[in-house]
């Protein structure tokens, strides 16, 4: 795959990245997996690798630390696999009942539970240093003042070499990276076809300005876009689903290729360099991804699936 350097670093990655949050089956308590669960994970992870995959996301809170851990695992199986990739993980959701039965499920940025979140993520991945690390859903409660100095102790001890978040908006990214040292290199968003938000939030206009690199989380909408997607009877946008894979299957014809691979292409266009995130497991289905990467589409044909996905002509 093509490469592309994050956020004008010198951390380069290829254009799409694999991402492991099915790596084990979310929201199980933080047990073992089981050894089916472990060796499918490991398989999908060695695959991408071997696929050319460079950029490897995962979180804390996936199947409650298990992906994490079988990610760690894959790392250990192929030599040089740690140290031909970026590693990615995020911090900051906390389950519902932690640490006392009556708490709800919530967003945690103070500045002992990054730390010790990090300390988590380093001993289940197996690894001395983070890449980039990320804050994976905003904290109303977050103040920058003590997110800032967690963040500094972690780049100071050595544990994370650079920083990220996900699911801000523009005015929530400003506002943190006016209290930090280190510069945010990447913010990672919903955006697919069904989910134009960025286009029209400013999210990608700040990436631009501000050199932060979009990571797209699910880029083919938890499936709705893939191969072999119907659309459900019951879709609040039917109409518009219809329409959207309708000219992805019109475009994909025209260059021999399915019509998920279509999807990320759309999102490999757009000059903010977005990064989709494949998520699938399956082997197969993560070498066919890779493929997005040879389609250049026209401005024209962009378009063409821009207005579908917008349910009506531009202005």
């Amino acid at each position: 795959m093509k490469t592309q350097q994050i956020a004008g670093t010198q951390l380069v990655t290829t254009r799409l990245a694999h991402g492991g949050m099915r790596l084990f089956e979310a929201g199980r308590p933080p047990k073992k997996p089981t050894r089916d669960q472990g060796d499918r994970g490991i398989e999908s992870c060695v695959a991408a690798y071997e696929a050319g995959y460079r950029l490897f996301d995962t979180a804390d809170v996936y199947g409650r630390g298990g992906c994490e851990k079988i990610f760690g695992e894959a790392l250990k199986r192929v030599e040089g696999f740690r140290d031909n990739v970026l590693i990615a993980t995020k911090c900051g959701i906390r389950h519902a009942q932690e640490p006392v039965p009556e708490a709800p499920q919530r967003f945690d940025f103070a500045a002992d539970h990054i730390l010790a979140s990090c300390e988590g993520s380093l001993k289940r991945l197996g690894i001395d240093t983070i890449d980039i690390y990320q804050l994976h859903r905003p904290d109303a409660l977050g103040d920058p003042h003590e997110v800032a100095a967690a963040l500094d102790k972690l780049k100071q001890q050595g544990k994370v070499r650079h920083f990220g978040v996900s699911n801000f908006l523009p005015s929530q990214v400003t506002m943190l990276q006016r209290w930090l040292n280190a510069p945010l290199l990447v913010n990672q968003v919903k955006i697919h076809l069904m989910h134009l938000a960025c286009f029209e939030d400013g999210t990608l206009d700040q990436c631009l300005e501000k050199q932060i690199t979009p990571l797209a989380w699910s880029p083919l909408a938890s499936g709705l876009l893939g191969d072999n997607a119907t659309v459900p009877p019951d879709h609040p946008a039917r109409a518009i689903l219809e329409e959207v894979l309708s000219t992805l299957d019109s475009i994909a014809g025209s260059y021999g290729v399915s019509r998920s691979i279509i999807a990320l292409a759309w999102l490999l266009k757009h000059p903010a360099r977005i990064i989709p995130i494949v998520g699938s497991v399956n082997p197969q289905h993560i070498r066919d991804a890779a493929k997005a990467d040879d389609i250049d589409l026209t401005r024209e044909q962009w378009y063409q699936l821009y207005v579908a996905a917008r349910g009506e002509p531009m202005p």
